[in-house]
C-alpha cells in the first residue's frame, strides 16, 4: 500500500459520499472526523430514487465511473448475508410516443457500449421480468437492463457508519454547519456554526447542493444545475414488482419491507419553495404521483403515501461530476455529482485514494473542478 501523505481528515457532509470516503480512509489507516449538520443522510442521500445504472447516453468516461460504482455494488452484495435494501434484479424504461421517442437509439447505443440491454415490446416484457401493466408500453418499445438493480441509501449509509464507528471513526451531528478553514491558500480544517475548530491535513467538502457556494466563498467557481427534488415512498403494497422501472410520467422502483419510492420531473416542478428555504407540496402532487405509479403496475394497485422528502438534488452545471482537489486551494477537495448512488461507493474508494496518497486517479481525469475555470477563461 502506498504511504499516506495525509493522517488526519475532514469530511463535511454525511451523505454518501463523504460517508463512503470517510470508511475508505479509515481503512487506509487515516485518522477521520466527519462533520454533518444534522442527522446523517438528512440531505440528497435521504431523498434518492437510488437507482444503479449506467443506461441512456452519456460520455464515455463518466459510463465507465458509473460502470466502476456498479461493481463495487455486487462486491457488496456478495459478501452480504441477505439484504431487502440492495437488489440487482433490472431496470425497465420507455419513453413517450412523440418525437422525443429515443428508445431505439438509446439501445444501439448500449449495444456499442456492450451494456446488457434487451429492446422489447410489449408482449415480451412480462417474460423477463414481473409487475408491470404492459399495456402502458409505448409503441416503440421498452429497454430491459438486466445487470441494473437498486440501492435504499440510509440503510446502506447506516452499515458504513456502523465500520466508521468500529475503526475509531469521529461523528459529530450536534454543532451546526460546517465551514471548510482555508489559511495561507490552503485547507487546513473546518469550523462549526457553534464556533469549534477541527485541524486537519485536508479537509473534503461533501455537502451535496451546497457544494458549489461553499466552493465559491474559496473563490472556486463550479457551475450548478442543481434542481428540487420530490421522492414520495408509499405504504407496503404486496406486489411482484422486482425492476426499477423509468418511463415518460413517473419512475418507480421497489424498496425495503414491500414499499415502492416514486419520483418525476413534472412533481418536482410542482413544488413550492419559499424564501425561508422549506418547501410545500400540494395534495394534487402527491396524488398524481401514486395514480401514475399505480397505472403503470400490473393490476393498478392501491397505493398510499407513507412519507415524502423534499429539497435540492446536487446536479453539476454540465451533467457531470466534480470530483477532486480544487486546484487553487490545496487540500481542499469537493465531491459533487448526480447519480450519487450508483457512483457512492466508487467516488468513496477514488476520493479516499487521492486524499491520502495525494496522487491523482486517472479514472477522474474528466471530472476536475478546474475544468470550470478553463471554460470561463
Amino acid at each position: 500500500m502506498r504511504e499516506n501523505k495525509a493522517s488526519n481528515v475532514v469530511i463535511i457532509g454525511a451523505g454518501i459520499f463523504g460517508v463512503s470516503t470517510a470508511v475508505q480512509l479509515l481503512r487506509r489507516g487515516v485518522a477521520v472526523t466527519l462533520l454533518n449538520d444534522g442527522p446523517v443522510a438528512n440531505g440528497a442521500s435521504g431523498r434518492s430514487l437510488s437507482w444503479l445504472n449506467s443506461a441512456r447516453m452519456r460520455s464515455q468516461p463518466y459510463h465507465l465511473l458509473r460502470m466502476a460504482g456498479i461493481d463495487r455494488y455486487r462486491t457488496l452484495a456478495a459478501n452480504l448475508a441477505e439484504a431487502d435494501w440492495l437488489s440487482f434484479k433490472g431496470g425497465l424504461t420507455w419513453d413517450a410516443d412523440d418525437a422525443t421517442n429515443e428508445i431505439d437509439a438509446a439501445f444501439r447505443h448500449e449495444v456499442s457500449l456492450a451494456y446488457d440491454a434487451l429492446h422489447l415490446n410489449e408482449a415480451d416484457v412480462a417474460s423477463v421480468t414481473p409487475g408491470i401493466n404492459t399495456s402502458a408500453i409505448t409503441p416503440q418499445g421498452a429497454i430491459f437492463n438486466p445487470g441494473e438493480g437498486w440501492v435504499d441509501l440510509p440503510e446502506l449509509i447506516k452499515l458504513l457508519l456502523a465500520e466508521f464507528s468500529s475503526r475509531g471513526g469521529v461523528l459529530v451531528t450536534d454543532q451546526g454547519a460546517a465551514t471548510v478553514r482555508v489559511e495561507n491558500g490552503r485547507a487546513t480544517g473546518a469550523k462549526t456554526a457553534s464556533g469549534k475548530c477541527y485541524e486537519a491535513d485536508a479537509v473534503l467538502l461533501a455537502t451535496g447542493p451546497s457544494v458549489p457556494k461553499m466552493a465559491a466563498d474559496a473563490g472556486q467557481r463550479i457551475d450548478d444545475g442543481t434542481p428540487v427534488a420530490l421522492l414520495v415512498t408509499t405504504k407496503p403494497v404486496d406486489h411482484p414488482l422486482t425492476a426499477v422501472l423509468n418511463t415518460p410520467h413517473v419512475a418507480v422502483r421497489p424498496g425495503p419491507g414491500g414499499t415502492l419510492a416514486i419520483d418525476a420531473d413534472w412533481a418536482a416542478n410542482e413544488v413550492e419553495e419559499h424564501g425561508d428555504g422549506s418547501y410545500s407540496v400540494k395534495p394534487s402532487t402527491l396524488e398524481g404521483l401514486l395514480a401514475g405509479a399505480s397505472m403503470i403496475l400490473e393490476g393498478n394497485p392501491k397505493l398510499e403515501v407513507a412519507s415524502y422528502g423534499v429539497g435540492r438534488k446536487p446536479i453539476p452545471g454540465d451533467g457531470e461530476p466534480v470530483l477532486g482537489e480544487l486546484p487553487a486551494v490545496p487540500g481542499y477537495f469537493v465531491a459533487f455529482s448526480h447519480s450519487g448512488a450508483t457512483l457512492g461507493l466508487i467516488v468513496g474508494e477514488l476520493m479516499a485514494f487521492e486524499i491520502a496518497t495525494g496522487e491523482r486517479h486517472p479514472l477522474l481525469a474528466t471530472f476536475r473542478p478546474e475544468r470550470f475555470i478553463a471554460a470561463s477563461v
